[in-house]
């Protein structure tokens, strides 16, 4: 049974900082890609940032330059580090697990349960 379970949520003040983390188990992490997706209230999910199993990253354009994420295979963790915070960040964020052969751009694989993010100005 695939597992995601996330950490680091929390509430910041606008221009802070939040790392977070998710441990994968179940399946082979180090063979699959990960993404971290948010889902602001009334809105569809979005893609924050993606990183293949080679390291390939991709970020949405409201991200780049802020957010930074990063695999480790040997503790089947992804995270996302999470700089100069908006309140427009606002939102669940969910960790994701795929096949690297689905683009980002679709909602598929497997998901984490979600964790609050809250920044306030």
């Amino acid at each position: 049974q695939v597992q995601l379970v996330e950490s680091g949520g929390g509430s910041v003040q606008a221009g802070g900082s939040l790392r977070l983390s998710c441990v994968v188990s179940g399946t082979t992490f180090s063979g699959n890609a990960m993404g971290w997706y948010r889902q602001a209230p009334g809105k569809q999910r979005e893609l924050v940032a993606g990183i293949t199993s080679d390291g390939k990253t991709e970020y949405r354009d409201s991200a780049k330059a802020r957010f930074f994420i990063s695999r480790d295979n040997a503790k089947n963790t992804v995270s996302l580090q999470m700089n100069s915070l908006k309140p427009e960040d606002t939102a669940v964020y969910y960790c994701n697990l795929r096949s690297n052969w689905v683009s980002f751009r679709f909602l598929n694989g497997y998901w984490g349960q979600g964790t609050q993010v809250t920044v306030s100005s």
